[in-house]
């Protein structure tokens, strides 16, 4: 998902478009990771940018997007660039810290 998002709707205040604009990202993410894993991969990773501008977007966790919205919001902004990229992840196990089984 590459889009520009804008916070004036003629039908809808502007809490209720940051609001509207939060949940079609939710389910986009959620139709994102309904889909069938490639051989070898765990989990779906997302790429995420999101700034005031294509040009100013900054990247950040997936967790962090709603936030972010939130901020650019009440920094009074018309709207703001979001990229949301799918990718296939794979886990890695973290290391022991050097403990051993018996401890």
């Amino acid at each position: 998902m590459k889009k520009t998002f804008s916070f004036a709707s003629s039908n809808k205040k502007p809490e209720r478009q940051v609001d509207a604009i939060k949940y079609e990202i939710k389910k986009y993410i959620g139709r994102e990771r309904r889909k069938t894993l490639p051989e070898g991969a765990d989990y779906w990773d997302f790429d995420c940018k999101i700034g005031v501008s294509e040009d100013r977007a900054a990247a950040i966790h997936i967790a962090e997007i709603n936030k972010a919205i939130s901020r650019i919001f009440s920094e009074n902004e018309e709207g703001f660039y979001l990229e949301i990229l799918a990718k296939p992840g794979k886990r890695t196990r973290k290391p022991d810290g050097g403990k051993s089984e018996e401890e």
